[in-house]
């Protein structure tokens, strides 16, 4: 498809990394508005037409629900602007964690969101490190779903780390960490950890050998940074010489960002699919999706492969 038939938007929540988007692939950000009423209702707007285009609206859904019925609404308005394809970019997919009902009389707040995008009228969805794979399967539209490990992989290789290993905050980051490890040909060490209630970590048990080791702690999610600072300073307790955090989402609620600073890590690397607040942790570093994301459009586009890009 020539560039010409295709429109990149962004929502509110992920303006910047839209322009970044739109600027990689080699076209303007598409012009859109936000029409906000007193009672904070809001009517989001193309402003250029879009009839016949192939509409890509970034939108990152972390919250407030806010960002995730902008996005639904964008969908909304380009479906009845006769928008002949509507793709949603979404770098982060909220509510993924809620993606089984693991105790009795709850949501599956990701299958909402799955029926919530495809009613709106959504063709395809392009995300970044789902919090569960299985949420693919809640979609009966394509998913692309893309791995940092493209990006995060080449930036640890240009690091040139010593006696690296990595390691999982926890068993559900062991799948990643394994793979981390094996691509980068070092060793796994793993977190076991207690979890009472979301958000509260009791206790972590240390599964592998650490000490003398650069360790890289790997996870998709950071949020109230509890996990992962509690398993950096298991690290530093068990002998590892230094500890550095890689996390695709900075979510950073609640004490996260002051959690960062005074922990053990060098450094706390994640990417722009969540903007940063003011009050960020000098500590973090932050790698592009960018170039990825255009990237991924492009061949969309052109029906080539995607998943020829990640390791």
């Amino acid at each position: 498809m020539s560039e010409r038939f295709v429109s990149i938007f962004a929502g509110r929540a992920t303006k910047e990394l839209g322009n970044k988007i739109a600027e990689a692939y080699g076209i303007p950000l598409g012009k859109s508005s936000v029409s906000v009423f007193s009672d904070g209702e809001f009517q989001p707007s193309f402003d250029e037409s879009i009839r016949g285009r192939h509409v890509y609206i970034v939108q990152s859904t972390m919250p407030t629900t806010d960002n995730l019925m902008e996005l639904l609404l964008m969908i909304d308005a380009a479906k009845r602007a006769s928008a002949h394809k509507i793709i949603a970019v979404m770098p982060y997919f909220g509510w993924a964690r809620q993606d089984r009902k693991d105790q009795p009389r709850v949501s599956i707040g990701a299958k909402l969101v799955a029926n919530l995008l495809a009613a709106a009228g959504v063709n395809r969805i392009i995300t970044l490190d789902l919090h569960a794979d299985q949420i693919q399967g809640f979609f009966d539209i394509p998913v692309d779903a893309l791995y940092a490990s493209t990006l995060f992989i080449e930036h640890i290789q240009k690091m040139n780390i010593e006696d690296l290993l990595i390691a999982a905050p926890d068993l559900g980051a062991s799948k990643r960490a394994s793979a981390y490890a094996k691509r980068l040909g070092c060793d796994l060490a793993i977190c076991h950890k207690h979890r009472p209630r979301a958000n509260v970590v009791d206790s972590m048990t240390l599964i592998g050998d650490v000490k003398d080791k650069n360790v890289i702690i790997l996870d998709d999610i950071i949020d109230t940074a509890g996990t992962i600072v509690k398993a950096g300073q298991v690290m530093i307790d068990n002998g590892a010489k230094s500890v550095r955090a890689f996390a695709t989402h900075a979510v950073c609620s609640g004490p996260a960002m002051e959690r960062l600073d005074k922990s053990v890590f060098s450094e706390v690397v994640v990417t722009d699919s969540i903007p940063l607040p003011a009050n960020a942790s000098k500590k973090i570093r932050v790698v592009s999706t960018a170039e990825m994301f255009a990237d991924v459009i492009r061949r969309v586009e052109s029906y080539e492969s995607i998943s020829s890009l990640f390791k």
